[in-house]
């Protein structure tokens, strides 16, 4: 995400990762919120602890909510959903610039992994800023199993 030093003091949270410090400066913002968690606008990236597709992404305004995300072309290589003129104003996406797909990652009580393809983020690294955005008419669901052979 972004590099710059920020001359911002950092702030502490108490999350289910434990005590984590953080530049308020620099985190990832939702103008819209998740769906489900509007009020929630910044978001902590959790460095990865382990070599794979999965990451977290902490909620500074509320302890309690985190999510995993990752790049769901990791399973499903034709997936590709592109930001339409409001996205790109929403995510203050230059033209030309860059933006990448994530997926909410749910691991059910029965150990079933999916994605939501239905609903998938869109990032922007040049301003740090994601939105989730919902694909009308998809064939893709909330609740999509992971391919055979990738689980």
């Amino acid at each position: 995400m972004h590099t710059e030093t920020s001359t911002a003091p950092k702030k502490i949270i108490h999350t289910r990762f434990g005590e984590l410090e953080y530049d308020p400066d620099k985190t990832l913002l939702f103008p819209e919120g998740l769906l489900g968690f509007a009020a929630l606008r910044h978001f902590v990236v959790m460095p990865n602890q382990k070599n794979g597709p999965l990451f977290w992404i902490q909620s500074t305004e509320d302890p309690e909510v985190a999510f995993v995300l990752t790049d769901p072309t990791n399973f499903f290589p034709t997936y590709q959903v592109a930001p339409d003129k409001k996205d790109c104003q929403k995510l203050d996406i230059k033209p030309g610039g860059e933006c990448f797909t994530l997926a909410v990652v749910t691991v059910h009580a029965d150990r079933q992994v999916t994605l939501n393809l239905q609903a998938p983020i869109l990032y922007a690294p040049s301003a740090n800023r994601a939105l989730q955005v919902v694909l009308e008419n998809s064939t893709y669901q909330v609740r999509t199993p992971l391919p055979e052979g990738k689980k």
